[in-house]
């Protein structure tokens, strides 16, 4: 339900002020900890470091993680059946190499009880550096200015490079530094109590488990005059970690050093006779390496290497790397909002926070958090497909194909799974890590087949964008067969006068309604899944005989699996509800008894904290869009007046407990007309982090949810659809808005799309691009910018502000929706490879 109300920043602007190319604190507030350790957390895809202050005591939770790194460990169920899920899997908090604790005279540095004088922190999306400056007043009297800098670098995978420097403002004082490498997991060394408090408060399924026992088995502790290495293995996973780091020192001042380590710690500590004004700066270069099964040594052999090239190179000429690498990633992936400030940073906050959970995942997955905290325990689910790859596809696509290599190598595991659910092809598990199913929960987690069809959805979309037929008849074919044979077999025919396809007891993206029969979203999704892979397989057959025989071959696929494929799409169930002029979620959805959104107290909110799944399943309540969803993603397959009607229905039901929800509604709310629902969803979306408008950031970044912000931006007010390889924008600029301007690559050539309240531009760099614009079709040619006259900003539903369209299938004035409308349309989009 959304209220349209003027835009109320929600950033504590003396706190944080707005600017475009940073996230700027210039107040130390230790009282949201965990929130602004996830939003200044860095990382790279393959390793993250929250933003944990460089004195390593005052947390709300130290963390630094790296992708994939996980243990494993027996799911005990109070009432066992077969096929449960039997081990989970949690990401582990890796040795934590960030430490580098100050003491003058004696006194350490604490940020808690410091008396500073100045405090500024800064994350800078253009360089992809965190930076502190701090000025401290010790109890002495004595006046220390410090700055710290910390990057974990987007062009080497492994490394991240930390400093600090310390300048006495005022009097000389013995100064040390201890640069420690600390186990936090099984170690001593103390551990926040606010951090471990915080992190057992209350019941919250969205929250990483706590391991009981020790996790990492310390293999191997070194140390030399400037380098210190640890091994670790984890107990029961069996996975690797060898983590090393470097130091140097540049000061005028004289210093001595003391190096240790032992089992779960290694320390480099300085002791300075600092003066006045003669800075400190010490340099630490750290890095991780982990493996499913190679040795530690081997890793420890890894670690100096990658710590060697630094050495060997400077530091310097890995800044450099850095920020020519977010050259090159804003060039493509930048949305610029003009005249709005405020809105702009935010904008960026979330699009950098989408390179630091995928640049190096390099055919790992994008976890639900990244790699920025433990939240659902570093699971993979389908939100990757669903809302990281479309901005990936269209910026980088590169590390698209990355993510579907990485669900290329999952495809044995899913074949396994499918066997013991009694499923032919493959089902992917709906969230995991080492790609076995992890979720306790089956009527929330394995019953959403769904992820099949999502996954389909993200490869063909890739395909079309990109036109990397190799990948599809190499790896991409295997994964839509699989996956179409999956839907084949859990669907069954029936004949009621005329022959129908069914698909029963799955559950949809609504984790709200459970183990339903013919839930729309995914028989529209199986559809889709079940069209694509004949009509793929056809086009193989058709261009590449050799290819072709080499499928049949490895697949044992049957001549007749397309034929029957394309049947059950034509012949798919697809529920309506005639009298209400709706799509129902379900088969049943529609005979359940509404929810009373309006009158359940906001303490009360989300539900799935407040009440047992069996009370909400008997309701019609959303968690989370799920018609209005399968209407963005087969948006084509839909006519404008049931997407209207269908929108106007589920809004006031949809609670919006799901980061996923907001940015969906603001799709289809701009589509369909309701263009102040659409602002007020997408800034709802905005600042899910930033602002922590779901009490939870303090577990990790909502990364699905700024991918989401992209494809609001994009989708929603820029209007862009992509059915099939045919491009087409119908804009509609928010009110207030001066200009908003994105890049996507088709084809590898990067079209530059600008839309004015009177117009939309178009110009491209590369080969000609063919659009559509509101019906009309445009060339767009290098050198000669198109454009476009814009005569309003499509249709717009006025008269609604302030209130929800519609109250259970009736619009806000009581009158009850009764029209026909037409059926879904049964044109299914054409195939990567045309014969």
């Amino acid at each position: 339900m959304s209220t349209s109300m003027p835009f109320t920043d929600p950033m504590d602007r003396n706190r944080f002020p707005v600017d475009e190319w940073a996230l700027r604190e210039v107040a130390y507030d230790p009282s949201d900890e965990g929130r602004t350790e996830t939003i200044f957390a860095v990382g790279n895809g393959y390793l993250g470091m929250r933003g944990n202050s460089e004195e390593g005591r005052d947390a709300y939770a130290h963390g630094t993680f790296v992708n994939g790194f996980h243990e494993t460990w027996a799911i005990r169920h109070a009432e066992e059946a077969y096929g449960f899920a039997r081990t989970g899997q949690t990401i582990v908090n890796a040795p934590d190499a960030k430490v580098m604790k100050l003491y003058v005279d004696d006194e350490p540095l604490l940020l808690s009880s410091a008396d500073l004088e100045h405090y500024e922190r800064v994350l800078d999306f253009r360089e992809g550096v965190l930076r502190r400056t701090i000025q401290w007043r010790t109890p002495a009297g004595k006046r220390v200015q410090v700055k710290s800098t910390r990057m974990v670098s987007f062009t080497q995978r492994h490394l991240a490079i930390m400093s600090i420097e310390i300048t006495m403002l005022e009097g000389d004082a013995p100064i040390v530094v201890s640069s420690q490498i600390l186990n936090r997991q099984d170690g001593k060394d103390e551990y926040d109590v606010r951090g471990s408090h915080a992190m057992g408060r209350g019941f919250d399924p969205r929250r990483a488990s706590k391991f009981e026992g020790r996790v990492l088995e310390p293999q191997l502790d070194w140390y030399s005059d400037r380098r210190m290495i640890l091994g670790y293995r984890t107990a029961n996973s069996g996975m690797t970690l060898a983590v090393g780091a470097d130091h140097s020192i540049v000061t005028d001042n004289a210093y001595e050093e003391l190096n240790s380590s032992g089992a779960d710690h290694a320390k480099k500590v300085y002791r300075v006779h600092a003066h006045e004004g003669r800075p400190i700066t010490i340099t630490k270069v750290a890095a991780y390496h982990t493996s499913r099964g190679a040795p530690v040594r081997e890793l420890v052999d890894r670690v100096r290497r990658t710590l060697d090239r630094v050495r060997d190179h400077g530091v310097e000429s890995f800044q450099v790397e850095q920020r020519e690498w977010l050259d090159e990633f804003w060039k493509n992936s930048d949305v610029e909002i003009g005249g709005r400030p405020e809105i702009q940073q935010a904008v960026r906050w979330n699009l950098f926070q989408l390179a630091q959970a995928s640049a190096r995942a390099d055919q790992l997955g994008v976890a639900a958090k990244g790699v920025s905290g433990s939240g659902y325990e570093g699971h993979y689910f389908w939100d990757t497909e669903v809302y990281v790859m479309p901005f990936l596809t269209y910026t980088a696509p590169h590390l698209a194909r990355n993510l579907l290599r990485f669900r290329s190598t999952m495809l044995p595991a899913a074949r396994e799974r499918a066997d013991e659910l009694s499923q032919r092809g493959a089902l992917y598990p709906w969230r995991t890590i080492n790609g076995e199913e992890a979720s306790a929960y089956y009527a929330a987690g394995t019953a959403q087949y769904h992820i099949d069809a999502d996954i389909a959805y993200a490869l063909v979309k890739y395909g079309w964008a990109t036109g990397d037929a190799d990948f599809l008849v190499r790896q991409g074919v295997d994964m839509l067969v699989e996956t179409a044979r999956m839907f084949a077999d859990l669907g069954f025919w029936r004949n009621n006068g005329q022959r129908s396809f069914h698909i029963h007891g799955v559950t949809g993206p609504d984790e709200y309604t459970t183990v339903v029969n013919n839930n729309l979203f995914t028989n529209v999704m199986a559809r889709f899944n079940l069209e694509q892979a004949a009509l793929q397989v056809e086009a193989i057959q058709a261009t590449d005989p050799e290819a072709y025989e080499r499928l049949v071959e490895r697949l044992a696929l049957d001549e007749d699996e397309p034929r029957e494929w394309h049947e059950a799409a034509e012949r798919m169930c697809i529920p309506y509800d005639t009298a209400l002029g709706i799509h129902p979620q379900d088969e049943h959805f529609l005979d359940r008894e509404l929810w009373d959104l309006a009158a359940t107290a906001p303490e009360n909110k989300p539900l799935l904290l407040h009440y047992h799944p069996l009370v909400i399943y008997r309701f019609q309540v959303l968690k989370q869009a799920d018609v209005v969803l399968a209407l963005f993603l087969q948006g084509d397959q839909f006519s404008q007046e049931q997407k209207r009607a269908d929108f106007e229905y589920y809004d006031p039901i949809t609670t919006g407990d799901s980061t996923l929800s907001a940015v969906v509604q603001s799709i289809i709310a701009a589509e369909v007309g309701y263009h102040d629902m659409a602002l007020d969803y997408f800034l709802k979306g905005l600042y899910v982090d930033l602002a922590d408008l779901h009490g939870n950031t303090s577990d990790g970044v909502h990364v699905a949810s700024t991918g989401g912000v992209w494809s609001a931006l994009v989708y929603g007010f820029g209007g862009m659809r992509d059915y099939a390889d045919d491009i087409t924008f119908d804009p509609r600029l928010p009110l207030g808005w001066e200009s908003l301007r994105f890049r996507v690559m088709l084809h590898g050539n990067r079209l530059e799309v600008t839309l004015r309240q009177d117009a939309l531009e178009l110009c491209v760099d590369g080969d000609d691009v063919e659009v559509g614009v509101r019906g009309q079709r445009y060339r767009v040619c290098a050198g000669a910018p198109v454009r476009v006259e814009l005569h309003g900003q499509g249709d717009r539903i006025d008269g609604m502000v302030g209130t929800s369209p519609m109250i259970g299938g009736r619009r806000a004035d009581g009158s009850v929706i009764t029209a026909g409308v037409p059926e879904p349309p049964s044109e299914i989009a054409p195939p990567l490879v045309s014969s």
